[in-house]
């Protein structure tokens, strides 16, 4: 067993790394652009929803939760649709900082929860495949493995699904990648 302290570089980098590389991929590909709709009234629905006065928070539409559901005024509402998800935010200006510093700090535990389970199951001075394939297994799980639920449970589209996945097989690529190369010799 390796002990934690010993893989605070590969941590450290790896956590950057995801980082930029998320970045980039949402900079320069803008592939995930698509997988937003623009609502066609959106000024009505914006006045609508202020007019709600609701508070920032997570909404579903219509109101059915637990044995609600099995109300008959609820099941007429739910066959009658529109049937949705609203997640609202509170009102700001274009800044990304908190997001991105939030981001930063989930890359970080990442990376952090990986090496742990690393030092665990991979001696000192392994060969770099075996390394890679458990670092880039156990990072994979845990930045896309449940991202379907997204799409079982909140109709988030599979295409935005998939491309969240396939981030996440970048992000755990770059992971395992790292861990490989900086994984201490015996």
């Amino acid at each position: 067993m390796i002990p934690l302290s010993h893989l605070w570089l590969p941590i450290i980098a790896s956590a950057v790394a995801v980082f930029v590389v998320s970045a980039l991929l949402h900079m320069l590909l803008t592939y995930h652009n698509s997988d937003y709709l623009k609502v066609p009234n959106e000024d009505e629905v914006r006045a609508a929803i202020n007019k709600g006065g609701l508070a920032p928070g997570q909404y579903i539409l219509p109101y059915a939760v637990g044995m609600g559901a099995k109300d008959p005024v609820a099941q007429q509402k739910m066959k009658e649709g529109p049937l949705g998800f609203l997640l609202l935010r509170r009102p700001s200006g274009p800044e990304m900082g908190p997001a991105l510093g939030q981001w930063f700090v989930l890359t970080l535990v990442i990376a952090l929860l990986v090496a742990y389970v690393a030092a665990l199951t991979i001696p000192p001075g392994a060969n770099h495949m075996g390394v890679f394939r458990v670092v880039s297994a156990v990072a994979f799980l845990a930045y896309a493995g449940s991202q379907s639920q997204e799409a079982i449970w909140r109709a988030v589209p599979w295409s935005a699904v998939v491309k969240t996945i396939i981030d996440g097989l970048v992000f755990a690529l770059v992971t395992g990648g790292l861990f490989a190369l900086m994984w201490p010799a015996q």
